[in-house]
């Protein structure tokens, strides 16, 4: 319907349609012209009334103040007793939806956690692949990378490695910190795993290729040791 409101006043409406079902798109005449003349539904003139009184909430110096998240926001409207589409209270799942759709974010407390800090003084592996995040087979191209779960205890860090073949997770290791070991153990977990399966021949994977990021970890980017099993290391 978009499309058509927006090329309608220069083709018109009867061969813009011709030529969207000659490309396998049924939409007759008729139809459009009754899609502009079916009044709104329900649930559309909901979310606009809810987002409206969403983004007023948020800019309140009162109530959001600029600062309120999804969850935070859904207990306000609770608390305002603002209702949805159906008469009952606005469920957190819309609030997310019409916040993400207003571009509205709430403020996070304390710093940002960084998982790639580059080295610059440290010498950096080539990018063996070329940005090509493909595979023929399994073992050929492995990813690793690094992300971080909040929980109630502290932040948890874990490296996983992946087989793009196959997007199998084949290591992986968790910590409360970030140390060199952490990704040099996934990798690790990653070759004892393809051994037991008697994917390695005389502990080797000749051919495969390990790709990580630029961090800060240069004895995982150029181990030796994982040299001398057949494993090329590259970064991105």
């Amino acid at each position: 319907m978009a499309y058509i409101d927006q090329h309608r006043h220069r083709f018109g409406v009867e061969p813009i349609c011709a030529a969207l079902r000659a490309e396998g798109i049924a939409v007759a005449p008729s139809g459009y012209y009754a899609a502009k003349k079916r009044p709104p539904a329900r649930r559309a003139l909901s979310d606009a009334a809810l987002a409206e009184t969403i983004e007023a909430t948020f800019w309140d110096r009162d109530k959001g103040r600029g600062v309120y998240g999804a969850r935070k926001m859904w207990h306000q409207l609770r608390r305002d007793a603002v209702t949805g589409a159906g008469g009952g209270l606005v469920a957190r799942c819309t609030v997310e939806r019409l916040m993400r759709g207003l571009g509205l974010r709430g403020v996070r407390r304390g710093r940002p956690v960084l998982t790639t800090r580059p080295d610059r003084h440290s010498d950096r592996a080539p990018d063996l692949i070329d940005r090509d995040f493909t595979a023929a087979a399994p073992n050929r191209l492995w990813v690793v990378d690094l992300t971080y779960v909040p929980t109630w205890s502290g932040t948890v860090f874990t490296a996983f490695v992946s087989d793009v073949f196959s997007r199998r997770i084949v290591g992986w290791r968790c910590a409360t910190s970030m140390p060199t070991e952490l990704p040099l153990d996934a990798l690790e977990m990653a070759l004892w795993t393809r051994e037991s399966a008697g994917h390695t021949a005389r502990g080797r994977l000749d051919g495969l290729i390990h790709h990580s990021d630029a961090g800060s970890q240069p004895r995982f980017k150029g181990s030796s040791q994982h040299r001398r099993q057949g494993v090329r290391v590259g970064v991105r």
